[in-house]
């Protein structure tokens, strides 16, 4: 038995969140603040920006153990087998040292056909880590990146502090769900999570399932956000959902480093375009999910796009990377902290052959580690654009 000590769950326990919502339950972690919220009418986005990727708990205690209350919403799909429970990474002194899962919470069913959702409340759950050290020791606990997470209570067995803010810079990236996650093991192996573990940095990921769509309130968000790096990741989205024209993607690409460079002038900034997706390369969108297998557990997209309408205007990952090239250069020019990195450089043919997206559009775990072994050695390595040397 354990003689508890309860600790609130506040802001100031939380890092890679940029607000914190008050709930009945506890508190709500979001990745985009209540101004860029109150303007946003879209589920898909609302769903993706409350899903903590890249956000964790952060303290300093002795305790040998510690319980986390927390009330999940997970999905489920219609004649889909049942997806697997979010995963909390713990991490002592910068070292994994556990997992586990909050069972229970609110489910919501998704219908993908009918194109409905219905949702159906739940109790919280625990998750429990024990058998650690009574030393001193510096505490991360990720919370999972694809479940939406109310933080009710945390308990430990010794007195818990407010860990000192971490001695490294801040890399604050955005892109659409291959940053959010996607199909990764844990939350701590994201490929952003991989890469800044490996450049030694502190992740702030504002990585939006289906929703890097160049939104002017994002972009308000990382301009307000303190980040001493900072890249984005653009285009797969804006091909998949066919939003745009290339009259208004250039426009628009410019329109959201703009807002960027208001609030960080001078900061490091990458723009990193669209992996290889080999539906996409030659071919605009739309895309839309092929059910046929769905029974099997197997979900795959497919796009309902022409590559004769590449020529009135509408968008391939091609064409993207072409103009993303051109409007850094042009750019950069006067702006020589402003640089371009090809998606595929992360993901390309080669690796496509070997490592095959298993749903024609997102990566799987295996290749959410390569990706970021990848960026981090071409970012933050000696000769890279987020050195620290």
């Amino acid at each position: 038995m354990h003689d508890w000590i309860t600790t609130p769950v506040t802001a100031d326990l939380l890092r890679g969140a940029l607000d914190v919502e008050h709930t009945e339950h506890g508190v709500l972690p979001h990745r985009l603040p209540a101004r860029a919220r109150a303007q946003n009418t879209d589920g898909q986005l609302a769903m993706a920006e409350s899903q903590p990727a890249g956000v964790r708990l952060v303290f300093r205690t002795r305790a040998t153990a510690m319980e986390l209350d927390a009330l999940p919403t997970k999905r489920t799909y219609v004649s889909a087998p049942p997806r697997p429970d979010g995963v909390y990474d713990l991490v002592v002194d910068g070292r994994p040292a556990g997992q586990g899962s909050v069972l229970g919470g609110n489910v919501i069913t998704v219908d993908m056909a009918a194109g409905t959702s219905e949702v159906r409340p739940g109790p919280h759950g625990t998750v429990r880590f024990d058998g650690l050290s009574c030393e001193v020791k510096d505490v991360e606990i990720w919370l999972p990146h694809n479940e939406t997470t109310e933080l009710i209570a945390l308990r430990t067995d010794a007195p818990v502090e407010t860990a000192p803010p971490a001695d490294r810079r801040v890399w604050l990236h955005h892109g659409s769900s291959i940053s959010h996650g996607s199909d990764a093991a844990s939350p701590r192996n994201t490929w952003p999570a991989v890469a800044a573990t490996l450049g030694g940095v502190e992740l702030i990921n504002l990585g939006l399932a289906g929703s890097a769509l160049l939104d002017p309130f994002t972009a308000r968000a990382v301009r307000d956000t303190p980040a001493d790096l900072i890249s984005v990741k653009i285009g797969i989205n804006i091909v998949n959902h066919d939003v745009m024209r290339l009259r208004a993607f250039g426009p628009a690409v410019h329109g959201f480093l703009d807002t960027i460079r208001e609030g960080h002038p001078d900061t490091p900034l990458l723009v990193v375009s669209p992996i290889l997706c080999p539906m996409h390369e030659d071919t605009p969108g739309p895309c839309f999910p092929d059910f046929s297998a769905l029974g099997e557990g197997r979900l795959r997209f497919r796009t309902l796009g022409d590559p004769a309408e590449r020529a009135s205007g509408k968008l391939t990952l091609q064409v993207i990377r072409e103009e993303l090239a051109r409007i850094v250069k042009q750019r950069a020019a006067e702006d020589p902290n402003l640089h371009y990195l090809d998606g595929r450089e992360l993901y390309g043919e080669s690796d496509s052959a070997e490592l095959p997206l298993p749903d024609g559009l997102h990566p799987d775990a295996a290749t959410h580690r390569l990706m970021g072994e990848r960026f981090a050695g071409v970012t933050f390595g000696s000769d890279g654009v987020f050195s620290s040397d």
